[in-house]
């Protein structure tokens, strides 16, 4: 049996990082993961293998639209879908490669198996028996099912399955109009499938800014995206190369039905939890499942801790990884802190979509006195250069003090240019001191210091 001080269950971001956090705070560590790699779904069946294939189809979008107006002429690339996949594959295997590169050198070990904690104390990995003095449940989330739809991965898909179909499909209907259905659905638009998403809600992005979802919307259908909300998916019938979905408009309940080659089901994700044994162990879990922490990720369990997308907040990897490190802070007897304030979110469409804080809509329930600085990317020198003038940059600020409360970014590298304004937000900045940094020229990030501007006299160039 081996003693450890810490046992990390989950090779996930939050669990590889926590991990590694804890052997550099001089703890002796261990994670277990069942799957050949390490990394979790983020590296493996979900935000990198996607980036992979969001970069490769939007440079094909670029080769069919925008190559011939700066003068590169010739002939369209063709789509080879097997090296595309095989870039995908390489993709994650340098990743997940990197992860294990990591362990050895911060002399963590790797138990490899599904493990189960049958006592406080102690985790069981195969037939095997390990001592901690804490463990950390780091164990992730799965995709969320509609009742009634059977899932094969093969016509009926969840992410994973969509990230490896054996051909671009002619139609895909896409349930949920969320970040992972948005994703995966543009990148199969710009593969020429004909992409139809439905949505139970009447705007796509639940919980997003209400202005930048319309633009967003908007965008998408320019792209080739078609959009049914409103509609209540009844159920998915499925033959071994077609599927049928019948959905109820909410509005008059009528009823319609639509064909497709593949139907990926995105309607979130659940915590998962399964063979942990953490009932049987007396782990406090809400009634959504989620593992149930304090402020400093201790279950109701003395010795045993939880993160990521197992408990409550946002399911994001940067989330899981924030809190990853904080908790291997706590362990090791210091203090450990994440604000839940300032976690951004990003869409990996084109554009881009991004955001922070407050929305307009959360200012307005809770009776804050708020002022909007907004700039549009049409008024950006590099964005005009580069095809990438659409969307805007929008900042929400406190009205007496200039507090910056939020931000929504629809456009070029959003995801990139969101972080300025997190760490703005960090050290309680006003909207003014963005406005008065000197922002090079020409760049992206000119657009969020217009934005800024906005917030007070007037942004410069609109």
């Amino acid at each position: 049996m081996a003693s450890y001080d810490v046992i990390v269950i989950g090779s996930g971001p939050g669990g590889y990082v926590c991990a590694i956090r804890c052997a550099q705070l001089g703890l002796k560590t261990a994670c277990v993961e069942g799957r050949e790699t390490l990394g979790g779904t983020c590296l493996n069946i979900g935000c990198i293998p996607s980036k992979a294939l969001l970069h490769a189809s939007h440079q094909l979008h670029e080769a069919e639209h925008n190559f011939a107006k700066m003068g590169l002429k010739g002939k369209a690339p063709s789509v080879d879908w097997k090296q595309m996949q095989a870039y995908k594959d390489d993709v994650i295997g340098q990743n997940t490669k990197g992860v294990e590169f990591l362990f050895k050198k911060n002399k963590i070990d790797w138990l490899k198996g599904w493990g189960s904690i049958p006592e406080a104390g102690r985790v069981k990995v195969g037939d095997e028996v390990h001592e901690a003095k804490a463990i950390v449940v780091a164990s992730g989330s799965e995709p969320s099912a509609l009742p009634g739809i059977e899932i094969d991965e093969k016509v009926v898909v969840t992410s994973e399955g969509a990230l490896s179909l054996p051909k671009v499909p002619k139609k895909m209907v896409v349930i949920g109009a969320g970040v992972i259905g948005l994703e995966l659905g543009s990148v199969y638009a710009r593969l020429g499938s004909e992409v139809e998403v439905i949505e139970f809600l009447d705007h796509i992005t639940p919980g997003m800014d209400a202005e930048v979802s319309r633009t967003f919307q908007r965008l998408l259908q320019k792209q080739g995206l078609s959009f049914t909300l409103g509609a209540a998916v009844q159920k998915v019938d499925a033959t071994k190369t077609k599927a049928k979905v019948t959905y109820k408009l909410r509005k008059d309940d009528s009823e319609a039905t639509v064909d497709a080659d593949v139907v990926l089901v995105s309607t979130g994700r659940r915590p998962y939890t399964d063979g942990l044994g953490l009932e049987a162990l007396g782990v406090k879990m809400s009634d959504r499942g989620q593992v149930e922490t304090d402020g400093h990720w201790a279950t109701s369990v003395p010795g045993v801790y939880a993160i990521g997308d197992c408990i409550a907040g946002p399911m994001l990897a940067h989330k899981a990884e924030d809190e990853g490190m904080a908790v291997a802070e706590v362990i090791a007897g210091k203090h450990g802190h994440v604000n839940y304030g300032v976690i951004p979110g990003v869409i990996y469409t084109h554009p881009e979509v991004a955001n922070v804080g407050e929305t307009e809509e959360t200012l307005k329930e809770a009776g804050r006195a708020y002022k909007v600085g907004k700039f549009s990317f049409m008024g950006n020198g590099r964005a005009k250069a580069n095809f990438a003038a659409d969307g805007f940059v929008k900042i929400l600020a406190d009205e007496q003090t200039d507090r910056i409360l939020g931000a929504h970014i629809i456009g070029p590298m959003a995801g990139d240019l969101i972080h300025e304004i997190c760490v703005a937000m960090e050290f309680g900045a006003s909207a003014q001191d963005l406005a008065l940094t000197c922002h090079a020229h020409p760049t992206y990030s000119e657009a969020v210091r217009e934005a800024a501007l906005a917030c007070g006299d007037g942004a410069i160039h609109s």
